[in-house]
């Protein structure tokens, strides 16, 4: 399908063949193309200029924060979330067409308020200078570590978790003493502009701005002289943004995707398993980087599997698409692109299942298994980002692996079982960015732990004193004592040298 979709031209026959068990639904949807709303402001490549230079030049007047600075700003960003939750998750609704308030709170509002609170009780220590061993042969002196603001510091964020995933990054960098400048998504522009007004009553523009607007923008804002670039979104975009900030040599971290299997083990309690996959592949609509992208079940459960998860969609999700908690697409264009999904992989033979109305009009598609997907297909190709699962099965668990390691390193791997052994093997013969054993989603919200892809998942890592060392700059200090032997070490050479470099070539 091109990217302009025309989905009328492809909803009668999708009715009869993707739908089957839907009934009475509502295909009713423009032949245009999704345009995104204008923004209420175009911050052009001078402004962002501009904003830039306030920021460093703010930050060469104060380099290093005190911790009561470093206190107030996280106190505002608190205050900030707090005073302005109902219009904030207001405006989230708006842009997706419907997005769960009780989701928005629970994945966005409670998640950054705990990062906060997390973040103001241990800051303190992750400030502090490190005392560091000193190799034997340069006693009596000292080393020491030192965690030190970078500057400025740029935040790129998606539309899928507007709000969690700008504010947590810029936590970090707040929490490490630098400044920041936010792009949020133009796909989410109702809440783009209530962050921009927020921030700009709680935070002078040198201490955390948010610039809006379109693609233009966001890739001007890319190349801009930053002292680290956080991005989150798709692995083809991240390229682009890597290739953006590389003239400037600016340190990137990029959080991406990718598909995320979800393992099931013979041993796998399948009722759980199925309701623990369903709530975290449904979770606003299967729009979640970390969402289960596929299923792999061994083929003697995969119909018990399959009930299963039907079972639990509709307990979690009856009356789709008039349930109010079940989220809308973000817009029209991805709507498209989901339902394509499906039509190719169905048109080559897998079996589409659909758990529940689809609503063209309100873009609220309906949870779908597809069975038996052939392994080039889009689906199993791309990562979905939608309410859409593919359930394959495997003979044998090496198998499984095989499939899991013959593509991308997954930003999230989810395994379900209660053997010790294959919980291992698993773990020691698959890379991903994380996992989570026996549910799905939960290893993101761990402060304590870091979070990042690896490969085409991404590179570095946030969260917690992750993304405090993220955006510092950890520089290692040497305190040379009165007392040092170095002097045996400098020239004219002779005898003695020679006696020493005898023992530290041996023991040094």
């Amino acid at each position: 399908m091109a990217d302009g979709i025309k989905l009328s031209q492809h909803i009668r026959s999708l009715v009869a063949t993707l739908f089957p068990t839907a009934r009475n639904c509502a295909y009713t949807m423009p032949d245009t193309p999704y345009i995104p709303p204008a923004d209420s402001r175009q911050d052009t490549a001078p402004h962002l200029q501009s904003l830039l230079q306030e920021q460093r030049d703010a930050h060469q007047t104060d380099p290093m924060p005190s911790l009561d600075v470093r206190r107030d700003r996280l106190d505002r960003l608190y205050r900030l979330l707090e005073q302005n939750t109902d219009s904030f998750i207001r405006a989230i609704s708006e842009d997706f067409g419907n997005r769960s308030a009780h989701e928005t709170r629970l994945a966005e509002i409670m998640v950054m308020l705990a990062e906060i609170r997390h973040t103001q009780k241990r800051l303190a220590g992750w400030m502090r200078p490190r005392r560091i061993g000193t190799t034997w042969p340069f006693w009596p002196a000292r080393n020491r570590l030192v965690r030190q603001p970078l500057g400025v510091v740029g935040v790129i964020s998606p539309w899928n978790y507007p709000l969690q995933l700008a504010l947590s990054p810029a936590l970090g960098a707040l929490a490490a003493g630098n400044r920041v400048m936010l792009k949020p998504s133009e796909f989410t522009p109702r809440f783009s502009q209530a962050l921009q007004q927020a921030v700009t009553r709680y935070f002078a523009t040198s201490e955390m701005a948010v610039v809006t607007g379109d693609a233009e923008v966001g890739k001007a804002f890319s190349q801009l002289p930053f002292d680290h670039l956080l991005f989150t979104g798709s692995t083809a975009v991240g390229r682009l943004v890597a290739q953006a900030a590389a003239p400037n040599l600016t340190p990137v971290t990029l959080e991406l995707g990718g598909k995320s299997p979800a393992l099931i083990d013979l041993s796998a309690d399948l009722a759980v398993t199925a309701m623990r996959i369903a709530t975290g592949k449904l979770l606003n609509a299967g729009q979640t980087c970390v969402a289960p992208d596929y299923v792999l079940v061994h083929r003697s459960q995969f119909d018990a599997f399959t009930d299963a998860y039907g079972q639990a969609v509709r307990t979690l999700y009856p009356q789709i698409p008039d349930n109010p908690d079940y989220t809308s697409i973000i817009h029209q264009k991805h709507f498209g692109r989901l339902v394509n999904l499906m039509e190719e992989a169905h048109a080559q033979g897998a079996e589409v299942v659909a758990l529940g109305e689809t609503q063209a009009s309100t873009r609220r598609l309906a949870p779908c298994m597809v069975l038996n997907p052939p392994a080039d297909c889009k689906l199993m190709q791309e990562e979905i980002f939608g309410p859409i699962l593919p359930v394959l099965p495997y003979d044998h668990i090496d198998q499984a692996l095989q499939r899991i390691n013959q593509g991308p390193h997954p930003l999230a791997l989810y395994w379900f079982g209660n053997d010790a052994n294959v919980q291992e093997k698993v773990l020691t013969t698959t890379l991903s960015g994380g996992v989570t054993i026996n549910d799905c989603v939960y290893h993101v919200a761990q402060v304590n732990q870091p979070f990042g892809g690896v490969g085409a998942s991404g590179m570095g890592a946030y969260h917690g004193e992750w993304g405090f060392r993220t955006f510092s700059k950890e520089k290692p200090v040497f305190i040379q004592s009165p007392l040092a032997g170095s002097r045996m070490l400098r020239p004219p050479y002779g005898k003695q040298f020679e006696q020493l470099m005898g023992l530290l070539m041996k023991w040094g």
